[in-house]
């Protein structure tokens, strides 16, 4: 039986090895922060190789025999909770990766980093006809790998694990159905409404310098650590980074000063995810993200809960009419009826209001999950989009652009990513009542635009644990029950209900 210096041994090579690892996938991601901010074009083929090349190196790190021998020896001993934890997330990734060869892991991220500039090409161009060979690569290659992490299973099941290992799929088709069954209905009696919302309340042109300059103000107020951070602007707003550097990016539209600020906030709570980890045990699983449903919760809970609550407009609107003085005579009850409307019309993920959206999830992960299975040719998904917009929002898309086109996943090969998003809003809310269970009503500290209590308890409850608890596990140690639709849909009932005059 091994001695305890024998197990500590072997533990500290794991975690020396595991660290080369994340420090090859971060740096990977410095490089696809910046092919996706600031890279000229050109530089696409070279930027390939590299990706390639350093996810071939982690490949390698990852799958080598000494991972494996490491893994099996601390196994066969009892270790303390943070150790096994490490151990549990490491034979995961391990069993995963050994499974599938490094030659498809090199194409998969050699063709995925040639994706973007095609998908950004034909984007611009609303040219579909020049993406689709591209994403029929990807698919096929997505199928390969699926096929090889467990030829047994649903391929579309075994991609959604990549994203979210511990919450089944199953989970995932429910809560998706409960939220659209409800939010159909919902969504309804919001049109039906007599309420005259203040909806043009920002309505004018509103100066991109002016608009980052308020994103800034934003990211002070809520408390963004600018020395591990910076904000820049991006085709698709995302966020990316360690606890030591975590970025954010936006886009600015002249005629949309909420779309900016909104979307800086939403990247906000990921960041802020992200610097919360424990510094140190970066490089561990201890030290990194709980996957994507936690992590999408952070970004939904800050944008929606704070960033749309009337608390916060009546906090923050001074600093929106010092950044712009013609809205000197907006109240805070006109922004914040303007930036919870319900739109009838809206064509786009990122600019769709809080109810509509998770039909936008709907429709993409109903998309996607044909296309791995087979059951949908490529070629068909313009006109498929096209007719699930028009059956479950009422809109069609003119153009691709506005359709198919609109995200960056599926050029990432990310399929199996968009259910992630409607299961963070779902946990945001579990999340921020039980915040309000156990710190009293938030509003108060939020006019007054103090956000340490909140934040303080999510590092407690969330961040500090990294990847020590499964996703399930984490969200009964946080809010005392298990992962439910509940808060969310008693959420949007009542704040919808009010702002529509609703009975409910």
């Amino acid at each position: 039986m091994a001695t305890d210096a024998t197990t500590a041994e072997a533990y500290d090579r794991l975690v020396e090895r595991i660290e080369r690892i994340s420090n090859v996938g971060n740096a990977a991601g410095v490089l696809r922060w910046d092919q996706e901010v600031i890279m000229p074009e050109a530089g696409t083929p070279a930027r390939a190789k590299q990706l390639s090349t350093l996810s071939s190196i982690g490949h390698e790190l990852l799958t080598d025999e000494e991972t494996g021998e490491l893994l099996a020896s601390l196994e066969s001993v009892e270790l303390d909770p943070e150790r096994a934890a490490v151990v549990r997330e490491v034979r995961r990734k391990y069993d995963r990766e050994t499974s599938v060869p490094g030659e498809l892991v090199e194409k998969l991220s050699e063709a995925t980093t040639n994706a973007h500039p095609v998908w950004r090409r034909a984007r611009e161009d609303d040219d579909f006809e020049a993406f689709a060979p591209t994403l029929e690569e990807l698919v096929e290659l997505k199928r390969e790998y699926a096929a090889h992490v467990d030829p047994d299973a649903d391929p579309y099941a075994v991609l959604f694990a990549d994203y979210e290992p511990y919450l089944e799929l199953e989970t995932a088709e429910a809560v998706l159905g409960e939220l659209r069954d409800a939010l159909v209905e919902l969504i309804d009696a919001v049109a039906d409404s007599d309420a005259e919302l203040a909806t043009d309340a920002f309505a004018g042109e509103f100066d991109a310098d002016a608009q980052e300059a308020l994103c800034r103000d934003a990211l002070d107020a809520l408390g963004y650590d600018w020395d591990r951070g910076r904000l820049d602007t991006a085709p698709h707003p995302f966020s990316s980074g360690t606890q030591f550097d975590a970025r954010v990016t936006t886009r600015f539209d002249e005629s949309d000063p909420l779309g900016s600020l909104t979307s800086t906030i939403h990247e906000f709570g990921h960041a802020n995810y992200t610097l919360g980890l424990p510094d140190d045990a970066y490089g561990t699983p201890l030290g990194q993200a709980r996957d994507l449903t936690v992590h999408e919760s952070q970004s939904r809970l800050w944008e929606n809960h704070v960033g749309r609550s009337r608390a916060f407009w009546e906090f923050f609107l001074p600093t929106v009419r010092e950044r712009f003085p013609d809205l000197a005579e907006l109240t805070a009850r006109e922004a914040y009826e303007a930036a919870n409307q319900v739109y009838d019309d809206n064509l786009i993920r990122v600019e769709a209001d809080e109810l509509t959206y998770h039909l936008h999830i709907v429709i993409r992960f109903e998309i996607e999950r044909e296309l791995i299975a087979g059951d949908l040719e490529v070629s068909a998904v313009p006109h498929v989009w096209n007719e699930k917009y028009e059956e479950y929002l009422g809109v069609r898309p003119e153009t691709d652009t506005e359709g198919c086109l609109q995200d960056i996943h599926w050029s990432h090969g990310s399929f199996g990513y968009f259910p992630t998003y409607s299961l963070g809003s779902v946990l945001a809310a579990q999340l921020y009542a039980a915040a309000e269970d156990d710190l009293g009503e938030l509003d108060g500290r939020i006019r007054e635009g103090k956000f340490d209590d909140l934040n303080r308890w999510l590092r407690e409850n969330v961040h500090a644990h990294g990847q020590r608890y499964t996703t399930p596990e984490l969200v009964e140690r946080a809010t005392g029950e298990a992962f439910t639709a509940d808060p969310f849909l008693e959420y949007v009932e009542g704040k919808y209900g009010e702002l529509y005059g609703l009975e409910t």
